[in-house]
């Protein structure tokens, strides 16, 4: 009989915690959940107190089966899944399915898997947290009341196939509310005024007019008014200031810095972060904790003192602003501070240098900056210009770590020459530079947590899948836009004279940001107007508060889901009874000067599309959308551009060669032979000559796969041919597989016949 089972979710865990506890302890992985909601009808018992129907998956019965046999045979069985309220339901899920009593059932817990956490967790066992699975089981059951009632909604108000979840449709609608504010949003031009100036002695510095200057002309007046002005340092101050270190990892802002330092996503930022504390080098990644382990913060001091010296030491923990913050009780940071690097993965090796970093540099001193403020008046106006400079006096955390932003950072203030009121400096030159106001930013995945966690909005576990749950319903999609082009004025003042130059620039690049998709725009609007109260931000935060009152034993679950599903049953059955108004789905740009027809745009079967209507007796004209156009901010012109497919480029031989796109995508058609595009091709502006290229590669493609690789002359009906996925036999208008190993150049009739004759029918 085996003394000891200890059952933890992942195989990797199960790998590292074995090494630590010996022969005695066999420690196995349930793999996850062993079960959830049942799939047939809702999964939950709306009479019985929304009781739960729970099922075990096909795909986990050989694990549930195994595990039971070995806890019948195991003198204790120890639960060791993750510390937090899933973890916890799994633990519980586990003790139900095995027949282990809940009540006296050992649960051991632990945030790092280290030798020292693994043996205090065996020493201080608990039994499980029914009130922490009470709250899991509460979310559990409330997404799915959600999904099953607003789905079905969804298919007869909207389209079919669609579905809604309460987290995700309030993701979405940031987003859609974001891309809102961007089609609104128009550029306004402005100019902005700087000078170099030089000192007494001859040393530069630039300094700039902090108002904007609203048209060309008030530009060059101020200009003017600045040609033979005196100007005169009028205040110059000098300030020291600190600049603190970031706090540790939580969840959410190891998740944003991974996407600003390495532009990794947030579901695979979780991945690496996840394989990393399996391998027991870093405490839980899923936490919203920033406070750190008193051993924790003594290793760090030992180690900064051996890196830097004592002076860059200064031992502090931190305080969770979060509210109800209720994850692992630690932030994220290695296991054993006094290691450094790690093998692994590329990935693995860069996530861990920037938890090391930021765990050991939230323990250092501040860094002293002086910040230089000199205002300069000029006689000739009543403008001041603002010179700041900066410089580091001691570099304090920033000797091992900098914290990134979101704004790409100009050029750094640097230092500023010695001045003093009174001095009189004169200036090298003095630019009016024309500058455009720019729009929002559309979210990336990391700003769109962190705009999350501000609402109060989800939990740790909660984000990663909400992301890619929208993007995979195909709410959402994740854009890259190529810069584009405008040109710019600039005035400059040199000595008594303005010149004047056309300069160019780039702008709106974008990479990887969320952008709705007009599905998206539409399922939002639906639900805004039916379930107002289910997409209120502060509805969806009070939500997870809820929870949270339930994991403390404040309030029962049944009762806290009763609240909840009554009045929101109340909205479905409203929304059934309500005829959906179909015309707000379409939008009408215009008409189209050719015809005098309407130009409508709206979804059909196959995704957004431009339709110009008919006459009397006449068929409408249909054309899609290019990828990244939206309906909703789609101007009459670009839809009428779309209607230029097909193209026709020219004849090709006897044939025209013609350009269009279909259900599957662009291409190019000459007579009845039809050849893709490639992705970087754009139908609209395709050459001639590219044209022919890919019909040629195309029609080569063909005449190779129609080539015999080779034939029998004993029987000519069997053929070896290579098509799409390699060779393969045809024989009599059927094809037939060859089976792996096997090589067209060296298989003999009989095997041929043979591979017929035992082919599935």
């Amino acid at each position: 009989m085996q003394e000891n089972l200890v059952i933890v979710e992942s195989p990797a865990k199960a790998k590292t915690i074995e090494k630590f506890l010996g022969k005695d302890y066999m420690v196995k992985s349930s793999f996850g959940h062993i079960r959830d909601l049942s799939k047939k009808d809702l999964g939950i018992n709306l009479e019985n107190g929304y009781e739960p129907v729970y099922e075990i998956p096909a795909d986990k019965r050989k694990v549930v089966d195994e595990l039971a046999k070995l806890s019948k045979a195991a003198k204790t069985v120890w639960l060791a899944s993750d510390e937090d309220r899933e973890g916890e339901a799994i633990a519980w899920h586990l003790a139900e399915v095995l027949g282990l009593p809940v009540d006296r059932t050992k649960r051991i817990v632990f945030h790092e898997i280290t030798k020292n956490a693994i043996l205090d967790a065996i020493k201080n066992p608990r039994t499980v947290d029914m009130n922490l699975v009470n709250a899991q089981q509460a979310r559990r059951v409330l997404d799915r009341l959600v999904g099953f009632e607003l789905s079905p909604v969804l298919w007869k108000k909207v389209r079919p196939a669609l579905s809604a979840g309460r987290v995700q449709s309030v993701a979405v609608r940031l987003i859609v509310e974001r891309e809102r504010e961007i089609i609104a949003f128009k550029s306004t031009p402005s100019f902005r005024i700087a000078a170099q100036f030089l000192t007494a002695d001859g040393t530069a510095f630039k300094a700039e007019v902090s108002r904007k200057f609203a048209a060309e002309q008030e530009a060059e007046a101020f200009l003017d008014s600045c040609k033979g002005a005196q100007f005169r340092v009028e205040i110059c101050e000098e300030k020291p200031t600190k600049r603190y270190p970031a706090p540790p990892f939580t969840t959410s802002t190891l998740q944003q810095e991974a996407a600003r330092k390495f532009g990794m996503s947030v579901s695979q930022t979780m991945s690496v972060a996840q394989h990393l504390y399996e391998q027991g080098l870093i405490t839980y990644m899923r936490t919203d904790s920033v406070n750190l382990s008193k051993l924790a913060i003594s290793q760090c001091k030992e180690e900064i003192t051996s890196l830097f010296g004592e002076k860059y030491s200064n031992a502090h923990n931190y305080t969770t602003r979060s509210k109800g913050a209720q994850e692992a009780h630690e932030a994220i940071r290695p296991s054993y501070i006094e290691r450094r690097t790690i093998e692994g993965t590329a990935a693995e090796k860069k996530l861990y240098e920037l938890i090391w970093k930021r765990t050991v540099a939230s323990q250092m001193v501040a860094a002293d900056i002086d910040r230089t403020t000199a205002d300069i008046s000029c006689s000739g106006n009543d403008a001041r210009f603002v010179a700041t400079g900066e410089v580091v006096r001691f570099d304090g955390f920033l000797r091992l770590y900098s914290e990134s932003t979101e704004e790409e950072q100009g050029e750094q203030s640097g230092m500023l020459p010695k001045l003093t009121a009174g001095d009189i400096v004169s200036p090298r030159s003095i630019t009016a530079t024309e500058r455009f106001s720019t729009p929002p930013m559309r979210y990336n995945e990391a700003l769109l947590v962190k705009r999350l966690e501000e609402l109060g909005i989800g939990r740790p576990s909660t984000y990663a899948p909400t992301i890619t749950t929208i993007i995979n319903r195909g709410y959402v999609e994740k854009q890259s836009k190529e810069p584009r082009k405008r040109n710019y004025t600039q005035l400059t003042l040199a000595g008594n004279k303005i010149t004047q130059k056309v300069l160019s620039e780039n702008y709106g690049a974008e990479k990887n940001r969320l952008a709705p998709t007009d599905v998206g725009m539409i399922v939002n609007d639906y639900l805004e107007a039916q379930f107002a109260p289910i997409l209120e931000y502060n509805f969806t935060a009070d939500v997870e508060k809820e929870f949270d009152r339930i994991a403390d034993g404040d309030i029962t679950w049944n009762k806290m889901i009763g609240d909840f599903y009554v009045p929101f049953h109340e909205m479905v059955e409203h929304a059934i009874g309500t005829q959906a108004d179909k015309t707000s789905q379409t939008r009408i740009l215009g008409t189209d000067p050719a015809t005098g027809h309407t130009v409508k745009a709206r979804i059909g079967r196959y995704g957004p599309m431009v339709e110009i209507e008919g006459a009397e007796g006449e068929k409408p004209r249909f054309a899609s959308l290019k990828k990244g156009q939206l309906i909703e901010a789609l101007t009459l012109e670009e839809a009428l551009e779309l209607f230029a497919l097909p193209r026709n480029l020219g004849k090709y031989g006897d044939e025209d060669l013609v350009v269009g796109i279909g259900r599957y995508g662009a291409y190019v058609r000459h007579g009845k032979v039809f050849a893709s595009l490639a992705k970087q091709d754009d139908p609209y502006g395709i050459t001639y000559d590219r044209a022919v290229e890919l019909l040629e590669t195309h029609k080569a493609q063909i005449a190779a796969a129609n080539t015999p690789l080779r034939t029998f002359a004993e029987n000519p009906d069997i053929v070896i041919k290579n098509g799409k996925y390699g060779p393969y036999i045809a024989s009599k208008g059927k094809n037939y597989r060859l089976p792996k190993g096997v090589k067209p150049e060296t298989i003999t009739l009989d095997e041929c016949v043979n591979i017929i004759n035992n082919s599935k029918k």
